[in-house]
């Protein structure tokens, strides 16, 4: 058996594996988890992957997890453009230092931004204060900033010259709040810019299949009352 590729494109870090291995040609074999069915949370995904999650490799007998592990996994096994990765040290470096901040800084605030704006009351049936949206989308507003500040700067990606693993985490995190209707770049005429460069370095077609799903994210029909009361102790541990 071949690679095969255990993703739904709803999750963004699964969105950042299947853009990388099409863009570069790997072969893979896509396994489709359906998280809004919950497969993620079966049994037969728990044998993949105990820790329920996508996204999730098997390369034969060796199983993976944790997109940026795979991502590395894949810049080393395959033979990819030394940009993704750079093996000059300081240039890796930067990468990996974007690779550090955003999981717990962006990931988080686009999660929550769809989540509490879209998933919980239009999917989930869910109500979210007032309260509670401004302050997820003031604290997306922050990082959006430190992204601009810290990473990308006056640079035309976020680590250099040319894209990276970073960008192309940092553009499926961002299109999490794009899914739900904030506008992202609209105001940040940097960050479109930046995100042009970022279509176009992988590819507009390319760029618009691995999101199709999140941009229609607004029309989940409701969640079935079973299925909403298997997600929720998920859902409420990944946004909090």
């Amino acid at each position: 058996m071949g690679l095969e590729l255990y993703l739904d494109l709803l999750s963004q870090p699964c969105r950042a594996v299947y853009i990388f291995a099409k863009k570069n040609g790997i072969p893979f074999e896509l396994r489709i988890v359906d998280l809004i069915k919950g497969q993620h949370l079966s049994d037969a995904f728990a044998q993949v992957n105990p820790l329920k999650k996508v996204p999730a490799l098997k390369d034969g007998d060796f199983t993976l997890t944790e997109s940026v592990a795979i991502l590395l996994y894949l810049t080393r096994k395959y033979k990819v453009p030394d940009y993704w990765y750079p093996q000059d040290l300081q240039a890796s470096a930067r990468v990996d230092e974007y690779l550090a901040w955003q999981h717990t800084t962006l990931r988080r605030s686009c999660l929550r931004a769809l989540w509490h704006k879209v998933m919980f009351p239009v999917f989930l049936g869910e109500p979210v204060s007032p309260q509670t949206l401004a302050a997820t989308l003031a604290e997306l507003d922050v990082n959006l900033q430190l992204l601009e500040d810290k990473f990308l700067q006056n640079k035309a990606f976020l680590t250099g010259p040319h894209i990276s693993l970073a960008d192309l985490v940092a553009i499926t995190e961002l299109m999490h709040p794009v899914g739900a209707g904030c506008q992202v770049f609209e105001s940040r005429p940097k960050l479109a810019t930046w995100r042009q460069r970022v279509e176009a370095a992988v590819g507009e077609d390319l760029f618009r299949e691995a999101h199709e799903v999140i941009l229609k994210a607004k029309d989940f029909p409701p969640a079935d009352p079973t299925i909403k009361q298997k997600l929720m102790p998920w859902v409420l541990a990944m946004i909090r």
